[in-house]
């Protein structure tokens, strides 16, 4: 990537004289650092933790904390101004949990050789004065106090030389170049090198490790946390984004925000051999219509009339800030295939003389990593119009019985109007607040065994019915009336959805004709596009596409038949591809009679093709879910939604797309991408192959294109443009690596691979825990800087959480061993192929936070930042319980609030009231914390409200789950991934299991770079083994051996293997040699045969293979 200091040169971003001693720049403000007080509810039973937590924030990789020395680089960020670049030794991480170290690992050097000029370097965003301070949550003591930039950026001045900042003023120190090579640019937002994480297998005196030696994910994602209350995070000048469930606020500098677009690596190898020896998969995580947080700026939205947005006429690419200009702006090159475009007239721009467009800054499209464009007719399918939300609405007697009628009808209209507790909102004019954009439209459709429709003209005191008995061919009987404003119909609307459940309370249809409502509301969507709601209580067993009980629950073996998880049903497939193909998708809101067989692989399919989603209620309770049902249906109706789209990712020369993985249909590789629908937590994953050599002095560049009419009825496209370095050391680039990113990935290819392949559950688990041990087992191969002693562990310092998050995988519904409805395990498999990176995250590992030991400061504003406080969370542990402890755990799907038999009684009187003194008298039903005015009871409502802020598309409502009590005692042990559970390891028993596997690669490894292959004179083939070595076992020795010797079978013809008697020690070689020929067969003699010769080199460079054993 160009050096910085081309941009300052052009006196853009603040110059800073290195020369001068008087030079200011802004400091980070120091950490908030509260007292300890005392745990009010367990006096005499301090638990310390959250002070261990904090010892862990200074020490986890001193990046957050202290400032670096010894010219180590700065972590998310550019090296320090005065720093000396000399070589850089891996710090240790010995202080950071028992048994964790870091080995010291080479440092970049200089080169002196002269890079070639950068094709962008006058056309990537400048380093604007203020985010290139090393990433330090806590500042040396003395330093001073700034005030949290966020606030609303138009209330100030923009950055100097930024014309479209989002930010008033610099939150820290701006950068200032010094010469540095290629891969010491590159390596500006690396922590401390290639660092690594060493977890002792075999416990620190040999025995059983000890769980606090393990990478902890809840400190690592504490840790990060404070520093981004008080600075943002500068897109172009920190290329490792932060972890996925930290909230941050993006500065756009061009390239895209990672809320929108994750890279596994933001520094490529070069070569597909060098990201072969890493074992990382090259991928790009979309999130297009990510939601922006407060203190962001809007995406810009650009119209350029009839002419269209600026193209490249090769690749079709959209204009970024990565195009570079020449020939005085008659021609502009492009970033992607390097194909040199004439200047569109209407576009053209004199160049100044540093060969920047005089105008760049007033483009966001020269100077925004994500922007959108407005685009002519010949982009249009058909007359872009409004969002249509269709509402159909199961009326069927299962549905009134349990109460899901009218809670389905309660949350439309909450989601419509606003609830109660929002009080009537009105907007400038007076006007009630819309809701929904304008342009949009609703209707409502209800069926059971019969079908009908709604007129809900404003024009009418009440809604009008009309019946649609004949379901095999249903048709539209309204062409005016069906669709209105929610807003001009509000009474008619609203006496509608009151009267439903009255309605059909006498009505007892139990069979629900689900594909034929589908069908109808297809045709009424067929003209405009649009969304449909959909409700279910009951397996639809009438009319066409009725379905049966395909699972019994009895299942061979513990693990469902693989046809269970997908349907063949024609009736549905075709449905499918019919909403997609018209720009309609669906969300489905379905709640299994008393935990009952819906069928979710047939009936899902339509949500997952067309790019919907499901929300599955396992055993519906209206009074617990009905406020969670409520929450999901307002999110659902509110958050941004676009129709009819279609999605294209282009990337640069040397590279291409390989897979696609997430909700849509492709009907042919390379094909576009169509979605019916797409909306703010959908994510969508693409991976990438090499189709030549990328040019480590020029960068990689990609770009997502997604076309797509918005709910107001606009069509667009959403341009994403991302930035990555490359480097012909690939060990350089794994200072780079997302592991958000990476563990995405791979779950999606995982669910992917078990719904459109032939694998079964067992063999995803093994392709699971294989590419673990791969990527590990390379990483010590290949880009360890020193040696480490064999009994340890070594993990990269990017990835120190990423077997954790493997496990988790492992452990989730999805994927996991035993016996699990197969409703579940599919809604879980295909919700895993649309989550976004935070989502996921919090899937994989939830979040466990102690209620009983807050501190008083806990849940309330900070006093420094204004950001609330929140407590450190817990490993996922029993462990880690105490009796008499109260936990919230929250995994992104469902919050538990756990609490202990021997809770206090004054600890649930202050969180539920005062006429609550025992478990036992508490409302098993209860789905929300009342309104106290306890301390305790602010801290914990606060808290459950920051956590609704941070998850994806789900509800966040408490379910109780009291030991000894609640059924739901079972999910949270569940939920405690680090424990033995869900039928796999404890974490520590996971690490060990993985650091057997690593040794078994790197001594078969070993055994064939020391193996050579000899003859003697009477043709009889040998393979003799010179140099001494140790291992662990005989199993493993005969493993190695066997996998050896059978790969060259075909040059063997006695199995003879030579081994001097050094090999093993003299006192055990007996007993090692009659067992391994008992497990091999073969025969061990310690003396080379007379005539003996070389035959060929090493044997590693002759074959090598992976698990399976050695072949040519």
């Amino acid at each position: 990537m160009a050096d910085y200091s081309m941009y300052h040169a052009l006196g853009q971003g603040e110059t800073l004289d290195p020369n001068d001693p008087n030079r200011t720049t802004q400091p980070a403000p120091p950490q908030f650092q509260p007292p300890v007080a005392p745990n009010p509810y367990h006096p005499g039973a301090e638990y310390n933790e959250q002070q261990q937590q904090q010892q862990y924030g200074q020490q986890y990789g001193q990046q957050y904390g202290q400032q670096q020395q010894y010219g180590a680089p700065s972590p998310y960020g550019a090296p320090p101004p005065h720093s000396p670049m000399a070589p850089m030794d891996d710090l240790g991480l010995a202080t950071q949990m028992g048994g964790m170290s870091l080995g010291a690992g080479a440092g970049a050097e200089h080169h002196g050789r002269k890079k070639k000029k950068d094709r962008h370097a006058f056309h990537a965003v400048e380093a604007p004065a203020g985010s290139s301070q090393p990433f330090n949550g806590i500042p040396p003591a003395g330093t001073a106090a700034t005030q949290f930039l966020n606030a609303d950026p138009s209330l100030a001045g923009r950055i100097p030389g930024q014309g479209y900042g989002q930010f008033p003023m610099p939150a820290s120190p701006a950068f200032s170049p010094v010469p540095t090579s290629a891969a010491e640019f590159a390596a500006r937002d690396a922590t401390q090198g290639v660092g690594s994480g060493v977890f002792a297998a075999g416990g620190p005196q040999g025995g059983k490790p000890s769980p606090d030696d393990t990478p902890s994910v809840p400190l690592s994602r504490d840790s990060v946390q404070p520093y981004f209350h008080t600075n943002v995070y500068p897109t172009f000048e920190r290329l490792v984004p932060p972890p996925a469930v930290t909230s941050f606020v993006a500065l756009d500098q061009g390239n895209s925000s990672p809320k929108f677009a994750r890279l596994t690596m933001t520094n490529l190898p070069a070569s597909a051999e060098g990201l072969k020896s890493t074992g990382l998969p090259l991928g790009l995580l979309l999130q297009p219509l990510a939601e922006t947080q407060p203190g962001e700026l809007p995406i810009p939205v650009l119209d350029f009339g009839e002419q269209g947005p600026p193209r490249c006429h090769r690749c079709r690419a959209y204009m970024n800030p990565f195009m570079m200009f020449k020939a005085g702006g008659n021609k502009f090159v492009c970033n992607l295939c390097t194909y040199a475009n004439d200047t569109p007239p209407e576009y053209f721009c004199a160049l100044s003389p540093q060969g920047v467009r005089v105008d760049r800054d007033q483009r966001p499209e020269l100077t925004r990593g994500t922007v959108e464009f407005v685009v002519p007719k010949e982009y249009w399918t058909k007359e872009p119009v409004g969002m249509r939300y269709l509402f159909v609405i199961d009326v069927t007697q299962e549905s009134y019985n349990k109460g899901f009628l009218e809670s389905f009808c309660e949350g439309i209209l909450s989601a419509l109007y606003g609830g109660s507790e929002e009080g009537e909102e009105q907007d400038e004019s007076g006007e009630p607040k819309r809701k929904i954009p304008a342009g949009a439209k609703v209707g409502f459709v209800t069926f059971d065994q019969e079908i009908h429709f709604y007129n809900v003209s404003p024009a009418l005191e009440q809604a009008q019915m009309i019946v649609m008995p004949d379901i095999e061919d249903p048709f539209l009987p309204l062409s005016d009336g069906l669709f209105v404003d929610p807003y001009e119909s509000k009474a008619v609307i609203s006496s509608l959805l009151t009267r439903l459940p009255q309605m059909f309370s006498n009505i007892k249809n139990p069979e629900p004709a689900m594909l034929s409502a589908l069908n109808a509301a297809v045709a009424a969507l067929e003209k405009t596009g649009g969304k449909v709601f959909c409700s279910l209580a009951a397996l639809p067993t009438w009319g066409p596409g009725r379905l049966f009980m395909r699972d019994d629950g009895k299942h061979p073996g513990g693990e469902p038949d693989k046809k269970l998880f997908t349907t063949e049903h024609p009736g549905w497939r075709k449905l499918a591809e019919k909403m997609v193909s018209l720009g309609v998708g669906a969300d489905f809101f379905m709640a299994s009679p008393s935990g009952g067989y819906l069928d979710i692989a047939t009936i899902g399919h339509v949500t997952s093709t067309t790019g919907g989603e499901t929300f599955f209620y396992p055993n519906f309770v209206v009074q617990r879910d009905s406020t969670k049902l409520s929450l999901e249906i307002h999110h659902a109706v509110r958050r941004e939604t676009g129709y009819a789209a279609l999605m294209k990712v282009r990337c640069s020369n040397g590279l291409q797309v390989n897979a696609y993985h997430g909700n849509f249909i492709q009907h042919t590789f390379g094909a576009d991408l169509e979605i019916g629908v797409i909306d703010a937590d959908k994510a969508l994953a693409v991976t990438f192959g090499y189709d030549g050599k990328l040019d480590s002095k020029l960068d990689a560049h990609f770009q997502a294109a997604l076309l797509y009419t918005t709910a107001s009825g606009q069509r667009r496209v959403r341009c994403i443009n991302v930035i990555a370095g490359v480097s012909d050391q690939a060990r350089d680039c794994l200072k780079f690596i997302d592991q958000d990113a990476i563990v995405s990935i791979l779950a999606k290819e995982a669910s992917t691979k078990l719904s459109t392949t032939s694998a079964n559950l067992k063999e995803v688990r093994s392709s699971l825990t294989e590419k673990t041990i791969d990527i590990l087992a390379l990483y010590r191969k290949n880009h360890l800087a020193v040696p480490h002693p064999p009994q340890q562990l070594v993990m990269p310092e990017r990835l120190k959480e990423f077997a954790m998050y493997v496990l988790g995988m492992l452990k989730c519904r999805a994927f996991k061993g035993g016996n699990e409805t197969t409703d579940r395990r599919v809604h879980d498999m295909r919700l895993i192929r649309s989550m976004g990176a935070r989502e996921l995250s919090l899937y994989l590992y939830p979040r466990m936070i102690p209620l009983h030991s807050l501190q008083p400061e806990d849940g309330y504003p900070d006093a420094t930042t204004g950001h609330l406080r929140m407590p450190s969370a817990l490993r996922a542990s029993f462990a880690r319980v105490e009796p008499g402890g109260v936990y919230l755990v929250d995994n992104g799907q469902v919050c538990l609030l756990w609490m202990h038999a021997q809770t206090a009684p004054a600890l649930i009187q202050d969180l539920f009231g005062e006429d609550k003194t025992t478990l036992q008298s508490l409302d098993p039903y209860t789905s929300t914390i009342p309104v106290l005015e306890t301390h305790l009871n602010a801290q914990t409502r606060n808290i459950i409200e920051y956590m609704r802020t941070v998850r994806g598309s789900k509800g966040l409502t408490i379910q109780l789950a009291r030991q000894g009590i609640d059924g739901a005692e079972f999910e949270f042990a569940r939920m405690l991934v680090e424990d033995r559970n869900n039928e796999a390891q404890s974490y520590v028993d996971w690490l060990v299991h993985v650091h057997k596997g690593v040794q078994l690669e790197l001594t078969r490894y070993n055994l064939s770079a020391m193996a050579v292959l000899g003859h003697r004179n009477d043709g009889a083939v040998y393979t003799y083994i010179p140099t001494p070595s140790t291992f662990m076992d005989p199993i493993t020795v005969a493993l190695t051996l066997s996998g050896f010797v059978t790969g060259v079978g075909h040059w063997i013809e006695r199995k003879v293997l030579l081994l001097p008697r050094c090999f093993f020690p003299d006192c055990a070689a007996s007993c090692f040699f009659q067992t391994v020929e008992a497990l091999t067969g073969f025969i061990f003699t310690p003396h080379r045969p007379a005539g003996f010769a070389v035959r060929c080199c090493v044997a590693s460079q002759l074959f090598m293979h992976r698990r399976g054993g050695f072949g040519g």
